[in-house]
């Protein structure tokens, strides 16, 4: 991290009694505080007051976590389930770019359609009951732009993992490994 955007960065201090302290405010502040930094788009770092080590992505954790058990889950079981089986996987960098990229297209998605439907509420922002009624006139063709965009998702993703396997298989092929159970006949 460049030292600029360090020095603009806000800094957040977790205490060993699990007190959140914020340097700017020169106050203590509790995880609905820096949720709603998240929403306001705010730049921090939660440093643990000891070490300095970096806290940052254990907080977020503890949001979303704390958001899960409150209200209606954006995660199935088995979407955590399959998100846990990729650690320690091959493919667990390429995961987490894969998922990060389709949340930042999500993103784009949602604010293209916040862009063009402006002239439909005279300029205002969208509150959520706004976004309830568009997405109650909009919902059948976004389900169907959504399902187009997670099928030709899914079939990259498979494309990649073809093609890492015909690598390994390119790379490795000279060695005499035993066959398994998918390479005998």
């Amino acid at each position: 991290m460049n030292s600029a955007k360090k020095l603009s960065e806000r800094l957040i201090k977790k205490y060993p009694n699990r007190r959140l302290y914020d340097t700017q405010t020169s106050s203590y502040i509790t995880l609905a505080d820096v949720k709603q930094l998240v929403l306001d788009n705010e730049e921090f770092t939660v440093v643990d007051a000891k070490s300095e080590e970096d806290l940052t992505r254990s907080i977020l954790l503890q949001i979303i976590l704390e958001e899960e058990a409150n209200g209606t889950p954006m995660f199935s079981s088995g979407a955590l389930s399959q998100i846990i089986r990729y650690y320690g996987h091959a493919m667990q960098g390429m995961m987490g770019s894969y998922l990060e990229k389709n949340i930042q297209a999500f993103i784009d998605i949602q604010n293209k359609l916040a862009e063009s439907s402006k002239g439909y509420y005279e300029g205002k922002p969208f509150t959520q009951e706004m976004w309830t009624q568009f997405m109650n006139v909009q919902g059948p063709m976004m389900q169907g732009m959504m399902s187009n965009y997670i099928e030709q998702s899914k079939n990259l993703f498979m494309q990649m993992q073809d093609q890492m396997q015909n690598q390994t298989k390119s790379m490795f092929g000279s060695f005499p490994f035993p066959p398994t159970d998918k390479t005998k006949k």
